[in-house]
């Protein structure tokens, strides 16, 4: 098949953000994603306000669709306990209900939709599963799911897995968790807790293959035993966890960015950086990368020097978040972290504010 205007693979945030903008900007677009019903990814169910903030933008209305709010951060390590106000109001939502509510704003804008399994890439062409694509410009927002034979770089460093349990909401936990984003920081991982829709909680856990490796391989041995070392972990977990399906991703390239690409093949979401998910701003990278590239796009500026640009604008967040994440994940780093939020709450803040990647200028709304 040929088309006379771009191509966006995968329909999630970054994907579906270049589509609205591409439209809102009078362009055709069309998105090809793997999966006709939408999936609920394991990242991302942590909103900061930059990110409602963009959302807003685009036409996504995060209350609208019944998102918790989130006011405070609670950190807890090796025995104390910070809270401490965010900036701004943030939100906790699914995957699920963000990636829906995108597609479908995405649709309503003008934008198509097809369906099939992209393998790889030639020059100005996608080939899938069932078809081969020809465009003028291809948009690689797979997430963190490389395409074959078009993958980021893989190194010995990149030992980070993802795991992440879904429980069902219960008065205690609405009572322990409401308003709130909670990070436990352990040696060598780190859990994160907020509630989302209808009350669900959404437990994301980023671990360091040795922390895995000594429970033995098994994420419920490993959950099992942080529950051990923090009663305040296991309260939030409850008795019901064990019964839950534990969702998993390998290999998380954490701290990665792509500086170099093809001139006709546009790099976004998680394929253009991966920022540590203890900052919470994967999502705001996600729709940051598809609104720069469809503006890119429109003002002829290739996927080469735009991949460069949107390399400068990561390197900061990026590079802050990773700090805090490599702090975090060693006992003594993660007590000066917690002492220092307790006593100068403001000096946290603002670093989580400098590891948010800096706005580019919001699209005019139609």
């Amino acid at each position: 098949m040929r088309f006379a205007h771009p191509l966006i693979i995968g329909a999630g945030p970054a994907g579906c953000a270049a589509a609205i903008a591409l439209r809102q900007l009078g362009a055709d677009c069309t998105l090809i994603e793997h999966h006709q019903e939408v999936g609920d990814p394991l990242c991302g169910g942590f909103l900061s306000w930059r990110t409602a903030e963009q959302l807003g933008v685009l036409g996504v209305d995060l209350a609208k669709l019944g998102a918790h709010r989130v006011n405070k951060l609670r950190l807890f390590a090796a025995g104390l306990t910070a809270e401490l106000d965010l900036p701004q109001q943030a939100f906790g939502l699914s995957r699920h209900a963000l990636d829906t509510e995108m597609r479908r704003v995405a649709l309503a804008q003008g934008a198509e939709i097809l369906f099939d399994s992209i393998r790889g890439f030639d020059k100005n062409r996608a080939k899938g599963r069932r078809d081969n694509y020809d465009a003028p410009a291809l948009f690689l927002a797979a997430g963190k799911h490389d395409v074959p034979r078009a993958g980021r770089p893989r190194n010995a460093k990149d030992t980070t897995a993802g795991l992440r349990l879904r429980l069902p909401s219960s008065p205690e936990r609405d009572a322990l968790l409401g308003g709130v984003i909670e990070l436990h920081l352990f040696k060598g991982c780190y859990v994160g807790i907020v509630l989302q829709e209808h009350g669900s909680a959404n437990v994301c856990l980023a671990v360091r293959k040795p922390a895995l490796t000594t429970a033995g391989g098994s994420p419920v041995q490993l959950f099992g035993q942080l529950a051990e070392q923090s009663p305040v972990l296991a309260q939030r977990l409850g008795s019901d966890w064990k019964g839950t399906k534990i969702d998993a991703i390998g290999s998380v390239p954490y701290g990665y960015i792509c500086h170099e690409t093809r001139e006709d093949l546009y790099r976004l979401g998680d394929q253009a950086a991966v920022i540590p998910s203890l900052a919470g701003e994967g999502n705001s990278i996600a729709v940051a990368s598809g609104v720069a590239a469809a503006e890119a796009f429109v003002h002829g500026v290739d996927a080469s020097a735009f991949q460069r640009q949107f390399a400068k604008r990561a390197q900061r967040p990026v590079c802050l978040a990773s700090v805090m994440w490599h702090t975090a994940e060693h006992p003594i780093g993660a007590r000066i972290a917690l002492t220092l939020a307790r006593l100068a709450p403001g000096i946290i803040a603002n670093f989580a504010d400098w590891a948010r990647i800096p706005p580019s200028t919001p699209l005019a709304r139609p």
